[in-house]
């Protein structure tokens, strides 16, 4: 019998499509030490006893207590790390003005060293904390502490795929934040890609670079064409926003005679391995143009509600073939839990199928077939995060990494309403995504390596890795 590095034992919960969640009861999760799942085995299985009578008694082995439960490790697609020092901050004044006048003022101090890493710890093990395995991070303007951020990712234990940002467009963007021009900024993200690269090959979960022009406005032509050649040069992710805004939708719109889909088409990116955020104003031939493309949408159901002036049509674009994946946005959203996002995924797009203007009847109210349900919601925040990445993670299945949260569901100060003995798995499912709070997360694993562990009470011969 092959030898695996952990045996997990116990009832999880992943998603077997874009619509429908499987729970997986009393399974084997069977793990080698390069922290892929090997096997998944259930009760009826015949090598199932077996593994058990191997396993059991040795420290490879770990089995949930009652009441607990395993979900896939959270993806979040659209994380700007440096902003988490103003995160709660000025989100009632317009996108424009919020940029201005508390985000680029705060990225700008990034170019201390100090500062970026005692910012990025936190934020990083915020978010591992919060069950989010996996973040595509932008980081700022400054080559060394975007390099620091990925350093961090690496020592932590985290999947960070992380963007040094461009913005050398002097029309729309300060001088005191800025690429000091065109040649410089392409010369540094070159530079970057090749040192993340290096760090990558000590780091067992990975580390990715991203090309990273911040949007639109904020990129001259020479270095959007420039990105998109590095870009297909190395190979790499790309991350931008997309019509995202009035403005920016607008603004787009009257430099090129196009939209945003279009424009990033011509520049070279859009690829399979692109991610762009918000995309709330795309239009039909936009998500067709996605959908060819391989790009993926990353819905910031939160952040859109403060900024992005309408309410994405989500349902729409994912029946056109577009990938879509789920992002905290952090700070134009508020929050660093994706299961903040999942719920607000939810209640956004029953909003646009019901209509908010009680005036109007309610057949002229919204739109028709807007709404998701909790099981696609949650499939974007981790299966469709992992297609969008085109990475083997964000479900619990054979030939994907183990990337794993714990929920603990009996934690005394955040107890879940579970009293009925019989209740049915799915609906203890919706209770823990509609109602766990970050406490309720008890272990966090990357790549079969345990990143967080507040004490879990499970049986498991496994010493702590790291203690919170």
């Amino acid at each position: 019998m092959t030898e695996f590095a952990h045996v997990f034992h116990g009832t999880a919960f992943t998603s077997r499509s874009p619509k429908e969640v499987e729970v997986l009861k009393d399974h084997l999760f069977c793990v080698n030490e390069d922290g892929m799942i090997e096997k998944v085995i259930g009760p009826e299985h015949r090598e199932y006893q077996e593994l058990l009578d191997t396993y059991q008694h040795t420290s490879s082995y770990q089995k949930l207590a009652d009441g607990q439960y395993f979900l896939p490790g959270f993806i979040d697609l659209h994380v700007h790390a440096p902003q988490w020092a103003q995160a709660g901050t000025a989100l009632d004044i317009p996108l424009y003005d919020w940029l201005n006048t508390y985000t680029f003022p705060i990225e700008a101090k990034f170019e201390d060293i100090g500062f970026a890493k005692k910012v990025y710890n936190d934020v990083v093990e915020t978010l591992l904390a919060n069950g989010t395995t996996t973040a595509l991070y932008f980081a700022t303007v400054h080559k060394e502490a975007s390099l620091q951020l990925a350093k961090l990712c690496a020592e932590k234990g985290q999947r960070g795929l992380v963007g040094k940002v461009v913005m050398d467009n002097p029309d729309q963007t300060e001088a005191f934040y800025r690429d000091h021009d065109t040649k410089t900024a392409l010369a540094e993200t070159e530079e970057f890609i090749l040192a993340v690269r290096e760090l990558a090959k000590t780091t067992k979960q990975g580390v990715y670079p991203v090309v990273t022009p911040r949007f639109i406005p904020s990129c001259t032509n020479e270095a959007l064409q420039g990105l998109g050649e590095l870009a297909a040069k190395y190979d790499t992710h790309i991350q931008s926003h997309c019509s995202e805004s009035d403005w920016e939708h607008g603004y787009v719109k009257e430099r090129f005679g196009k939209h945003d889909a279009f424009a990033l088409s011509d520049f070279g990116l859009l690829s399979e391995k692109s991610v762009m955020a918000h995309c709330n104003f795309l239009s039909d031939e936009d998500a067709d143009l996605f959908a060819e493309k391989g790009t993926a949408v990353c819905h910031c159901p939160i952040s859109n509600a403060y900024f992005a002036n309408s309410v994405i049509p989500i349902a729409r674009l994912q029946s056109r073939g577009v990938e879509i994946g789920l992002g905290s946005d952090i700070s134009g959203g508020f929050s660093p839990s994706l299961f903040d996002n999942v719920k607000q995924a939810v209640v956004s797009s029953r909003m646009l199928e019901d209509g908010v203007d009680s005036k109007l009847p309610a057949i002229e109210r919204g739109v028709p077939e807007s709404r998701i349900t909790v099981d696609e919601a949650f499939y974007f925040a981790t299966a469709g995060g992992g297609e969008s990445l085109s990475l083997p993670i964000g479900r619990l299945a054979e030939n994907y990494v183990w990337d794993a949260q714990m929920i603990d569901t009996t934690v005394e100060t955040s107890k879940l309403p579970l009293y009925d003995p019989e209740e049915k798995l799915h609906d203890i499912f919706q209770k823990i995504v509609y109602l766990a709070r970050p406490e309720n997360i008890r272990e966090v694993w990357v790549q079969g390596e345990r990143v967080l562990d507040r004490g879990t009470g499970s049986s498991s011969h496994k010493k702590n890795i790291e203690k919170e």
